[in-house]
């Protein structure tokens, strides 16, 4: 079981580290890759929708029905799963929109920061650090579990949430290098506001150890499905549509459907 334990943290840690992938992204390139993007959150999101719906909401489902029944078990996970949506969307609602990195314009923070006032944008790139780390806190919980109760699973979910958190700490660490000018700086917060991913796992982890039974695992497994689809529909594509075309996103989005498919064929 500690081997698991660890398995599951590593992942976590790895997947909200992705962070400091986009805040080097961030450094070393003038300017991004729209096109390629667009397909790597088009096919984070695929891979998100379908092993929420294909595989862990029947999971849940699944260990629910043993401790309540089948029809009863199946409206826990129901409520479980809207619940999870209810919860994300809340937090990202609390969010004001101007500090909140998911209705962010890297590109035209990069283009007008000589523009700017430099203590606005100090104050923008704290306050996207902050969101991000309250967004990845959930994020952090879906990946622990994922990898706990299925490595492949978990491996899957941790590349595609990994992806996503790239262009995020490309969001944080924008706006505090041109405000600062240090990378060093921009590079520390963009880091830590990553490291929520971890610290949620080891808070669900420990708030759950002792009442890990079939339903308390059901609940929480369906109501990660929620916040993994939320993520994908109100994150993910979005955000791949505005840096690149419509149809590049959606093929991104059925490539990343398809591997995942493939990649839970493989381990039947």
């Amino acid at each position: 079981m500690s081997d698991s334990i660890l398995f599951a943290f590593s992942l976590t840690l790895l997947a909200g580290l992705a962070t400091g992938i986009g805040s080097i992204i961030g450094f070393l390139s003038k300017q991004v890759n729209p096109k390629m993007l667009t397909i790597s959150l088009g096919f984070s999101a695929g891979v998100m929708l379908y092993v929420s719906m294909i595989e862990i909401f029947v999971k849940a489902r699944d260990a629910l029905s043993i401790e309540l029944g089948a029809k009863t078990g199946y409206i826990w996970t129901v409520v479980a799963f809207f619940a999870g949506i209810f919860v994300i969307a809340l937090i990202d609602n609390l969010v004001p929109a101007y500090e909140n990195p998911h209705e962010m314009n890297t590109e035209k923070i990069i283009e007008e920061s000589s523009e700017k006032d430099k203590a606005k944008l100090l104050r923008m790139g704290l306050f996207s650090a902050l969101a991000i780390g309250i967004h990845n806190f959930p994020e952090g919980l879906a990946t622990f579990m994922s990898g706990l109760s299925n490595p492949a699973l978990g491996i899957s979910i941790a590349v595609a949430i990994a992806i996503h958190n790239i262009p995020e700490g490309l969001a944080v660490s924008a706006p505090i290098y041109f405000a600062t000018k240090s990378r060093k700086k921009a590079f520390i917060l963009s880091f830590l506001s990553g490291l929520a991913e971890p610290v949620g796992a080891i808070t669900g982890f420990f708030l759950l150890r002792t009442l890990f039974t079939h339903f308390t695992f059901g609940l929480v497994f369906a109501s990660v499905a929620g916040i993994m689809v939320y993520i994908s529909l109100d994150e993910l594509l979005p955000t791949a549509e505005e840096y690149g075309e419509h149809h590049l996103a959606i093929g991104g989005l059925v490539g990343g459907m398809l591997v995942m498919a493939v990649s839970l064929l493989l381990f039947l």
